[in-house]
């Protein structure tokens, strides 16, 4: 009898051990599931039957009532968003290109985010004002200006249109770049023709200038000549001459060929040789 009551008061015991640690349990599980953690780069902000109260959290635990309450969590982080879009340009063609658009909102109003555009404000406000601003600013240059020479421009437009509409929503606008462009095969030629006959163009008009200038060169050159052989010419005196001759004789007088030299004394002598 007194081993059939021991028995009873263990058993009795261990139940209400069992019982302490399931209530600790499901009381830790529902302080658990009262806490919702905030991270860094994330505002959390509680909503109690579908009324937002309380002020934001930027990072750390909020507590709540997970019965008639939720947190709602958004990214306050720079994000990149890249849209293939078709572009279409002054001349009415049509490119496909490319383009990545980093923004991040603003934390003093994400609430307001939230309440206006809900959890997919991204695609209601941010992405439909992007593609039809891209294509409105596309729309204003040429297939050469958008593939090539005036991108940085381009980019800089789309941006400050983009944050004209929708900065007053709580969205800033970090930068627009334009990454891939796919043009047709025969655009692509046509614009590398065209670019080759720039450069061709440039370099004609290079050779030109040169050769304008070899000319201005050689009549420079022809005129110092013209003076020099009229200043020689004007000192060619019968005296020099007749010197000159002179002096040319003796030369020949020395020379060990046989010569003949027909002469009068004035004139230029005549010079024969033996045939050696």
């Amino acid at each position: 009898m007194v081993r059939f009551v021991t028995n009873k008061y263990q058993k009795l015991f261990i139940m209400k051990k069992l019982v302490k640690n399931i209530a600790m349990f499901s009381a830790l599980a529902i302080a658990i599931s009262s806490c919702a953690v905030i991270r860094p780069g994330e505002i959390g902000f509680k909503q109690r039957l579908g009324k937002l109260v309380g002020d934001p959290t930027t990072q750390g635990l909020k507590g709540y009532n997970p019965f008639i309450s939720t947190v709602i969590r958004m990214n306050v982080r720079t994000v990149e968003v890249v849209n293939s879009l078709i572009l279409p340009t002054r001349e009415g063609l049509n490119v496909q290109a490319d383009i990545a658009l980093l923004y991040h909102i603003d934390p003093a109003k994400a609430q307001e985010i939230y309440t206006k555009f809900g959890r997919n404000y991204q695609e209601v406000i941010v992405l439909s004002n992007f593609r039809a601003t891209a294509r409105e600013i596309s729309a204003r240059y040429e297939t050469k200006e958008l593939y090539a020479t005036e991108r940085q421009k381009v980019e800089n437009a789309i941006k400050d249109e983009l944050v004209a509409h929708i900065s007053q929503h709580g969205f800033i606008v970090d930068a627009v770049l334009l990454k891939d462009f796919v043009l047709p095969t025969q655009m692509v030629q046509a614009i590398q023709d065209k670019v080759n006959a720039e450069q061709s163009a440039l370099k004609m008009n290079y050779i030109i200038q040169q050769q304008k200038k070899e000319a201005e060169r050689l009549i420079i050159e022809a005129e110092a000549i013209k003076k020099a052989q009229d200043i020689i010419n004007s000192s060619l005196t019968d005296k020099l001459l007749q010197y000159n001759n002179i002096e040319m004789l003796k030369s020949l007088v020395n020379s060990p060929n046989a010569k003949i030299i027909i002469t009068d004394g004035k004139t230029v002598p005549m010079i024969t040789t033996d045939g050696k």
